[in-house]
Parts: C-alpha cells; sequence; structure tokens
C-alpha cells in the first residue's frame, strides 16, 4: 500500500453569525460595532431630528439608520464604571468625547484610537457630539475589552492616545496589483509594529502576541495572514462587503472566523471591498468573573468591586453632569490626569 500524503490541518475553526456584542475568544472579553448614520446636528450636539418614538436613555434600534444609545441630548454613553480590564476603542469616522473621573479629557476620531486601562477603577463618559450643523455626522467605531491578568487587576487607571497618523498601516499587493491593507493598531505584522500598547496591559508583552488590525481588500485581492504563535486564540471578523473565502471556504457577510492561529490562511476577496477585524492574543487563561462593567477573577473580588465604588465613586466626578461634551471648536486632543495636554501633531 502507497504511503499517504499528509494532510494540512483545517484552518478554519468556527464560523458565526455576528451578534450585539461580538462573540471575542480569552484574552478578550467583549467587542462591539457601531455604526451610525447621524444626521446634521442642532446647537446643543444632539441629532437635528425629531427624538419622539425613541426609547431615550436605552436606545438601540437602529432607527433611521442611528442610535441615541444611552444619551438623552448628545448620543453616547454617560458616566459608568469600569474595573479590572481594559478598553480598546478605535474611532474609524466621526468623533469621541471622552471625560471621567480622573478629571481627564479628550476628544478624537479619524482613525484615532484611545486604550483605557481601568484598573483599579474609574469612571468615564464616551459621548458622540455631532458638530457638524449643516451635513450628516456619521460615526462608526470599535469598543474592544482586552482583560487584565490578575496581577494587573488593580493598577491605577491609565490611558493612551494612538493618534491616527502614528498608527501605521501595511500594504501588500497580490500578483495582479489589487491591494490589501492592513492597519495595525496593537501587535507586529512583519517589521511593522504598533505604537506600544499601556504599560499594564496584556499587550505590553510581545509574548502575549495581541493583535488588533483592521483589513480592506480591494475587489478581488488575495492576501495571506501569516501564521502566529501556537496557541494564540485567532478571530476574524467579516462585517463589511459581500463575498470571501478564508482557507478556500466561502464565509457568509456578518460572520465571525476562528482560526487556528499558527499556519498561514489564505484570503481571497469577492467583487466588493470587503473589511476585517482581526482579533488575536494568547489566553490569559484565569477565572473570568464579570458583573457589567467589572471585570475579576472572583465572585467576592466582585463584591468588593461594588462596594469600593460605592465608597469612593473611582474618584468622584469633577463634570457639572453625567454626559459633558467638549467646545464645538475644540479640536482631537487628550488632557490627562496630571494635566498634561498633547493634540496629534
Amino acid at each position: 500500500m502507497g504511503q499517504q500524503q499528509a494532510q494540512s490541518p483545517e484552518a478554519v475553526i468556527r464560523v458565526d453569525p455576528l451578534g450585539m456584542p461580538w462573540r471575542t475568544p480569552d484574552p478578550f472579553l467583549f467587542c462591539v460595532h457601531h455604526d451610525d448614520r447621524y444626521p446634521a446636528g442642532n446647537e446643543r450636539f444632539g441629532p437635528q431630528a425629531s427624538l419622539a418614538g425613541r426609547e431615550l436613555g436605552q436606545d438601540f434600534g437602529g432607527r433611521d439608520g442611528w442610535n441615541m444609545y444611552h444619551g438623552t441630548v448628545v448620543p453616547g454613553f454617560p458616566q459608568h464604571p469600569h474595573r479590572g480590564f481594559e478598553t480598546v476603542t478605535v474611532v474609524r469616522s466621526g468623533l469621541l468625547d471622552h471625560s471621567d473621573s480622573l478629571g481627564a479629557a479628550a476628544r478624537f476620531g479619524g482613525g484615532d484610537v484611545q486604550w483605557l486601562t481601568a484598573g483599579s477603577g474609574i469612571n468615564h463618559s464616551e459621548m458622540f457630539p455631532l458638530l457638524k450643523r449643516d451635513q450628516p455626522n456619521p460615526v462608526e467605531l470599535f469598543q474592544i475589552w482586552l482583560n487584565l491578568p490578575r496581577e494587573n487587576k488593580l493598577v491605577t487607571p491609565h490611558f493612551s492616545m494612538l493618534w491616527s497618523h502614528v498608527i501605521p498601516r501595511h500594504v501588500a499587493k497580490d500578483e495582479a496589483g489589487r491591494a490589501t491593507e492592513v492597519t495595525v493598531v496593537a501587535g507586529r505584522l512583519g517589521d511593522v509594529k504598533a505604537p506600544p500598547p499601556p504599560p499594564k496591559s496584556w499587550a505590553a508583552s510581545e509574548e502575549s502576541d495581541v493583535a488588533i488590525w483592521t483589513l480592506k481588500l480591494e475587489p478581488g485581492a488575495r492576501w495571506t495572514l501569516p501564521a502566529a504563535a501556537r496557541g494564540t486564540h485567532r478571530m476574524l471578523y467579516f462585517f463589511r462587503g459581500s463575498a470571501l473565502k478564508v482557507s478556500g471556504r466561502a464565509i457568509p457577510p456578518s460572520h465571525s472566523i476562528e482560526l487556528r492561529a499558527d499556519i498561514d490562511v489564505a484570503l481571497e476577496n469577492g467583487a466588493d471591498v470587503t473589511e476585517l477585524l482581526l482579533l488575536q492574543g494568547r489566553p490569559i487563561g484565569e477565572p473570568v468573573v464579570q458583573y457589567g462593567p467589572f471585570v475579576m477573577n472572583s465572585r467576592q473580588e466582585i463584591q468588593q468591586a461594588f462596594a469600593d465604588y460605592q465608597r469612593t465613586g473611582f474618584g468622584g466626578w469633577p463634570w457639572p453632569d453625567a454626559a459633558p461634551v467638549h467646545a464645538r471648536e475644540e479640536g482631537r486632543f487628550a488632557r490627562h490626569a496630571d494635566g498634561h495636554v498633547e493634540r496629534p501633531a
């Protein structure tokens, strides 16, 4: 009997419809894609449109192509606490106004990323000011929650700004000249390395193999996603486009693809532009106990988080209301808790 040829391992492990939120693997906890086609804004930075019929304070229905979320005047997410993990907020279009219990503030968008280590606890608000009064104000962003290991659950809160101009973009062209652009928010793609995340992040060590990338494939483009380390968890999210093949397998639009990380994966696009989000990382492998905005390792630690929040308010709230927005004329900026102000170049 002749020797059988060894079979290549299957690259695609699992395919699921995208829900709300998207399914994420350890070390990630949560991922949501907000894509709102807001109309022109009014004098109060809210939509220049009737809010009648919306469930204000809990508006997630997508009526007219946009949501107010928890906002009642300006769309967004007023004051709320976090402990024990990080938020990575990638604002692809529009603007986000950040304010927090440490007195820090920021306005960012157009490809900027805020990477916030909640650590021992922080209150913050995330509002979407609609500054343009004579044209639409689309807002598109990802918010990704990345867990912290036990040793860093209670570190001092901190955020880093990754301004759009410092986030590297790698462009590869296939034999027919069709481009795939990879925006490297975290991790490394060949010689292309992302800006450093906050110092206590799980992503701060290269051994964690954390990557957060967005991929944009021209119609018909082919590109090979290079292998990551064995034991790494890897997910692709097919959020825009009409047709895609992953390792030869046709994937329906609006689906997530769990991949085996330690082998190269061939991507072949269909007739339209396709966009994907990639999340990968070595699992932390510790117990995860979550109650709303708190993510710890045990139920007792969750109870302590509530007690601490009730006692301290994680620093209180130094703003005049629960949903502050910055001045209309203010550009993109970040003012940190120590008073240092930075702006994109």
